[in-house]
Parts: C-alpha cells; structure tokens; sequence
C-alpha cells in the first residue's frame, strides 16, 4: 500500500506541473490577474539605456551584435553600449578593439573568470537608470530597447522580461518549437498574476539600482538576477511586444551539454533561493513550486515512479502500467536516435524524445551540481 502511494504521488507529481498547473495558472490569470497595456514611450519621454553583453569567443557573431544595437530604433545620445570580453581566445578582441563608436564601451579582461563576474563589472560602469541584459548571439529587433524600456513607466516594475524566438538556422523554424510556445504561455499567465520567474536572458531590463551582484560561480545569471529584485518587492512583467531572436545550438549533442549546464544551475539557484518557497511570496511561491521545483525534479519523479512500479507489477493493474512506461522510454530512445540521424519522427514520438531527453540532462546536471565543484567560467555552444 505504501508503495502504491509513493507511485501516485511521483505520477500525479509530473502531471500536475506539466499538464494541470498550465491550466490552473489560466484560471487563476483570468480571474483574479490583471494585463495593463503598455504603451510606447515618445522620444522625449525615453531615459537613457545601458546594454550590458558579456561576450566569450564570439569572433563570429560580436561585431553584427554591435551593428544591431546601434541600429536600434533609439535616440542615439541615450543609448549606452557595454561589451566586456571575458578572455576570449579567438578573433573577438581584435574585432572589438577595431570598433570606434561614441557611445560603445569596450572592456576586455584578462584572465577568463565567467559571465557573471563579467556582468558584475560592467554593471559597475553602467550610470544610467535602466539597463537592458543581452547576449553575443541574439538579435534585438528594431524596437526591441523602445518597447522594453516602456515597461518602466510603472514606478512599481523593477524588471522586464521580453519575448525571444529560435530558429534554426538554414531552416529558420525551432525543433522545440511547442515546447517553446507552451513555456511562453506560462510565461504569460504568471506574469498577469505578478509571479513571473525569471527572465530571458537574451533580452530583459532592470532597473539598474536594483542590481545585486551574483556570486562568481553562477550560472543561470538571468533567473538569479531577476529574482533578486522580485525579493525586493517590485514587479517582474513580461512584454510580448520587446522582441528578439536567437540561433539555437546546431546539434543535438551541443544541446545537450547546454542543457546538461543549464540544469546544474537551476539546481544551484534552488540551494539560493529558498525564500520564494515562503508562503508568504503570495502567487510566487506557487508559480515558483508548480513551474520550477516540481520541473526541476521530474527526472526524480520518474525515477521513482518506475522504481515503485517495479515493486507493485505483481498486481495486475500496475504490471500494465510498468509495460506503459517501458513502451513509452523504449520509444523515447528509438524517437532520440532518429532525430539525431536527421530523420522526421510522427509529433507524437517527437515529444516522447524530447521530454526524455530533457530530463535525462536534468539528472545530468543534478549530478553535477552534487559534486559541488561548479565554476562560472564559460561553456560555449558552438553555433554556425
């Protein structure tokens, strides 16, 4: 009996994020959330921006990152550029120090020590009111800086998070391209409750007397970054409107050590940031348990879930469910191979893989994090 209740608990545990949270978060969004437009902010109205990028390796892509910046639909004298080199061993340096721009900072340090103790010292030159987070790789669209920095006009908003699209490249279409727009709903949803958590990294603005410098050994800087000024009582809002895209990682094999990294962060951040399991964070706590802690240790979920299955096949009822999970890893695995061999899998087996695939560099990364040896310095995904 015993057995049978941890079973249900791991079952019920995974549905409920995936599945029964996106739902209650809609219903609780409608009815008691709110969405105020943002409308914006004329020329005369907009304050002086800082963009920060810390750049790592990135002799391919830095200077259109620069070009695409500058282009930005924004008065030229209050917009503000910050690119730190982190000890990047190709070209970048060079392609940096050939940038002449009045309004383009360049500071290329020496040894490389991460991302984070990069973003520490650029926020450190940074003077103006706002600063907008980016990366090397990502392209703002023309109003991207506009529309986020609109979302400041509420004195009460600490953070804005943007909207960012992947593609592949040559294909211009996502691989994860549901997965993608389901984590946006989300995203949506909790932001009309107040309770958004985190930000997209390649495109989000703060308020920049609310930084909190992060530990030099951070990996999922943006989520930490974010949270940190949701702790100090401001709004976190998300702004379809402030768009960007990003390249995503040519290669199954380049995606998942990025996502193996990635989730040893998000357990790092879970060791940081007990404080948002406090009941009294309000709607946060809950987005923040059902979204996040219960994401983060579905591969435990489904550890346990089959072990516990195991134990309880000699019931008739149960033995049908182990034959499901078998079925459903087996065809996990065949789906991950095929689309590692370039071919097409019918949509169904293509979710199996990639559920499975995410979760197995979740336990991947939860390992990591257990050796407690993590480091901020880079991990680069390799891009075309």
């Amino acid at each position: 009996m015993k057995m049978e209740v941890v079973f249900w608990i791991a079952v019920l545990g995974i549905a409920y994020s995936y599945l029964i949270y996106p739902a209650l978060c809609f219903f609780f969004a409608k009815l008691f959330g709110s969405e105020q437009p943002i409308p914006v902010l004329a020329d005369e109205q907009l304050p002086k921006v800082s963009v920060v990028i810390a750049a790592y390796n990135e002799e391919h892509c830095i200077a259109e990152r620069i070009e695409n910046l500058i282009a930005q639909d924004y008065p030229d004298d209050k917009l503000h550029i910050y690119i730190g080199s982190d000890g990047s061993s190709d070209a970048t340096n060079q392609i940096l120090e050939a940038i002449h721009h009045p309004f383009v900072n360049i500071s290329l340090f020496q040894p490389n020590r991460g991302k984070a103790s990069t973003l520490n010292d650029l926020l450190q030159q940074v003077s103006t009111d706002i600063v907008v987070f980016s990366d090397a790789n990502t392209e703002f669209e023309p109003d991207a800086i506009r529309q986020l920095v609109s979302g400041f006009k509420d004195k009460n908003v600490g953070a804005v998070c943007g909207e960012l699209d992947l593609y592949n490249s040559g294909s211009n279409a996502n691989k994860d391209n549901l997965y993608w727009r389901y984590e946006q709903f989300i995203k949506f949803q909790e932001s009309k409750l107040d309770a958004l958590l985190g930000a997209n990294g390649a495109i989000y603005a703060i308020r920049t007397e609310l930084y909190v410098p992060i530990s030099a050994n951070t990996i999922v800087d943006d989520f930490q970054i974010v949270m940190n000024i949701a702790k100090q009582g401001c709004r976190v809002i998300y702004h379809r409107g402030a768009r960007a895209r990003e390249e995503i990682a040519p290669s199954t094999l380049e995606e998942a050590k990025r996502r193996v990294r990635i989730g040893a962060g998000n357990y790092q951040a879970f060791s940081n940031l007990l404080w948002l399991l406090n009941p009294n964070q309000g709607w946060r706590c809950f987005t923040y348990f059902s979204h996040k802690v219960l994401r983060w240790f579905t591969p435990h979920l489904m550890l346990i879930a089959l072990i516990s299955n195991i134990l309880i096949a000699q019931q008739t009822f149960y033995a049908g469910f182990l034959l499901l999970q078998i079925i459903i890893y087996a065809l996990g695995i065949w789906g991950n191979r095929k689309i590692d061999e370039g071919e097409n899998t019918p949509w169904f087996i293509t979710f199996i893989a990639f559920f499975l695939r995410l979760n197995t560099a979740l336990m991947q990364g939860f390992v990591l994090f257990s050796r407690r040896n993590l480091t901020g310095t880079w991990q680069r995904t390799s891009r075309s």
